[in-house]
């Protein structure tokens, strides 16, 4: 494969579960069209961002990685996503269910509100990534 030099500008905050990498890979590629998108995978993703105590140390450490980013690699576009069933919100934060999901949601709102305050990006999208059967299903989230 080919090195492409160019940037896009756009990096992508999700958790680092490898049953679900390929999926955001082929969703942010293929369906956002962000082929060379900068990453920041950690579990939980960006439920780091919104204001968990159990997630403090990986919260300045995001943050700092994407203010990095916006100045070297001048970011103009950040997504966010969360996915079904993540450990981070079972086992961390002893969550399951329908209130898990529930919880993601207002997460990524919240989120993505503390992403635009601490980088002045105003281009920061959010979505939530469904198992449904054998297939990920990404569904964009209001923010």
């Amino acid at each position: 494969m080919p090195y492409e030099g160019a940037r896009i500008h756009a990096a992508a905050v999700y958790c680092s579960d490898g049953r679900v990498g390929a999926h955001f890979d082929e969703f942010l590629q293929q369906g956002l069209m962000l082929p060379r998108y900068d990453r920041v995978a950690l579990p939980g993703g960006p439920a780091c961002l919104a204001g968990h105590p159990q997630a403090h140390l990986e919260e300045q450490g995001v943050i700092d990685e994407l203010k990095f980013l916006v100045e070297a690699h001048a970011l103009k576009r950040v997504v966010l996503i969360a996915h079904h069933n993540c450990a981070f919100y079972s086992a961390r934060l002893d969550l399951d269910g329908r209130r898990m999901e529930l919880v993601q949601r207002a997460d990524l709102v919240r989120a993505t509100a503390f992403v635009q305050r601490v980088t002045g990006l105003e281009d920061i999208s959010a979505y939530f990534a469904r198992l449904v059967e054998d297939r990920v299903v990404f569904e964009p989230v209001e923010v």
